[in-house]
């Protein structure tokens, strides 16, 4: 907590942290689940200063060099840092890369005594119904960043939240037009969940954000209209450098598929992120999928 007696904090990462998918003015300014922690995240007589320095399309390397200092400018006193999806959606994708990312943004905020918050989260292509072929491959790196992030997590004692799967992934009602973010719903339920993990944890928090959206969820006719009309220009603007390499790995799939090696991608999606802890002096950690609280 600063001198001023009041509680800062920072919220760092991509579109997820950023708000998108929970509107709160006819100008699309967004809010989302940090903003609604922050509303309960000290008890009332205690301020909380809310900084949200996320910025749609952020990869790890973004958290790192661009947000993570104005955090620690900024002086936070909690921080949430959730991060990863875009990574995984471009084809320099490296997860020894993003194993030493995070490691330092993580390190960073430990090291100044800040309460960090993490979490793994879905994968891409189970969110847009992708067909199996390419929804496997990226399926297979989120996985390996769960599991990096899962693994540091614990490194650093940060309170940290299994976002990756469970109902809530498979309620339609959770998520925005776009298939991809939250909606209002899915937000609270986010700002929700990490609440009750800061309490579990002894930390003192305010009254719980509120779980009833004030807006309904999405129609199937507006998610579809999405998915026909902005839905496909998004999905390219975040993947055009990944779609020749993304071409390759669902023909690889294929390949395996047909001679029922299809357990060896897996295995070496899971070698590959076992080395990347390694590489930041962490033993072998099995692949996180995500249905605790």
């Amino acid at each position: 907590m600063s001198a001023r007696g009041e509680l800062r904090f920072a919220a760092l990462g991509d579109s997820l942290t950023e708000g998108v998918g929970d509107p709160v003015a006819a100008g699309q300014r967004w809010r989302g689940w940090a903003a609604l922690l922050a509303e309960g995240l000290a008890p009332p007589e205690v301020p909380v200063d809310f900084r949200n320095f996320a910025v749609s399309g952020a990869q790890t390397l973004d958290v790192w060099e661009r947000q993570t200092p104005q955090a620690l400018a900024f002086g936070a006193d909690v921080v949430s840092v959730v991060v990863g999806v875009n990574d995984t959606l471009r084809c320099t994708f490296d997860i020894h890369r993003v194993a030493d990312r995070l490691d330092q943004v993580y390190g960073a905020f430990a090291e100044r005594g800040s309460v960090l918050l993490t979490a793994c989260l879905p994968d891409p292509g189970a969110l847009l119904g992708l067909p199996g072929t390419l929804a496997r491959p990226l399926a297979r790196r989120q996985r390996a960043v769960n599991t990096v992030v899962h693994a540091l997590s614990e490194r650093y004692g940060a309170v940290h939240l299994h976002a990756a799967d469970g109902a809530w992934v498979a309620d339609r009602s959770m998520w925005s037009a776009d298939r991809l973010h939250p909606g209002e719903a899915g937000h609270r339920a986010l700002a929700l969940r990490f609440h009750a993990r800061l309490r579990a944890s002894g930390r003192e928090v305010g009254p719980a954000p509120s779980a009833e959206a004030e807006r309904p969820p999405p129609s199937r006719t507006a998610s579809l209209t999405w998915l026909a009309t902005a839905g496909a220009g998004w999905v390219l603007r975040r993947c055009t450098d990944l779609l020749p390499q993304l071409a390759a790995l669902a023909a690889e799939e294929v390949r395996h598929g047909l001679r029922g090696t299809g357990s060896r991608l897996d295995l070496r999606a899971a070698a590959a992120a076992s080395a990347a802890l390694a590489s930041v002096g962490l033993g072998t950690v099995g692949a996180v999928g995500g249905g605790a609280p």
